[in-house]
Order: C-alpha cells, then sequence, then structure tokens
C-alpha cells in the first residue's frame, strides 16, 4: 500500500468503542435506505467538516480499496 502524505491512517480516537456504540444506535431501527441516507450525511457532514480535498480524494481512495464492484465479480466467476 502507498503512504499516504496526508491522512491520518492510525487510530486516532480517544474512545473507539464509543464511536462504535454511537455509530450502532444512529443506525438503530432504521430501514437499509434511511440507514444509507444516515450515512451519506454523515460522509458529506464530515468532509466538510475535514475541508481539505486532498485529504478527501485520499480518504476516498482508500475507502474504494479492494472493494470489486459486483458485475466485475460476477463476470470475474463466470470466466473461472
Amino acid at each position: 500500500m502507498t503512504p499516504r502524505a496526508n491522512l491520518n491512517t492510525e487510530s486516532n480516537l480517544q474512545a473507539p468503542d464509543d464511536f462504535y456504540e454511537l455509530l450502532v444506535n444512529a443506525h438503530r431501527d432504521l430501514d437499509p435506505d434511511q440507514s444509507r441516507l444516515v450515512n451519506a450525511k454523515l460522509v458529506l457532514l464530515l468532509a466538510n467538516h475535514i475541508g481539505d480535498m486532498t485529504v478527501i480524494a485520499e480518504a476516498i481512495s482508500a475507502a474504494r480499496e479492494g472493494v470489486t464492484p459486483n458485475h466485475v465479480q460476477n463476470d470475474l466467476a463466470l470466466t473461472a
């Protein structure tokens, strides 16, 4: 993996369990579409808070690493 100049990927949460609990509770009792909406809004709010497009671009790239679109996975399964 290429080192990132600006994006901190090291553990940086003072209370990771508390964060996880907040995140889980934010999705409690929501249907899948509502949950996706909460995630999208959270991403936009945090991106706005970060404000640095270089860091945001690195975060998007890091989040996408290793994720293959379903249609590509299905195509690979057909040729295997």
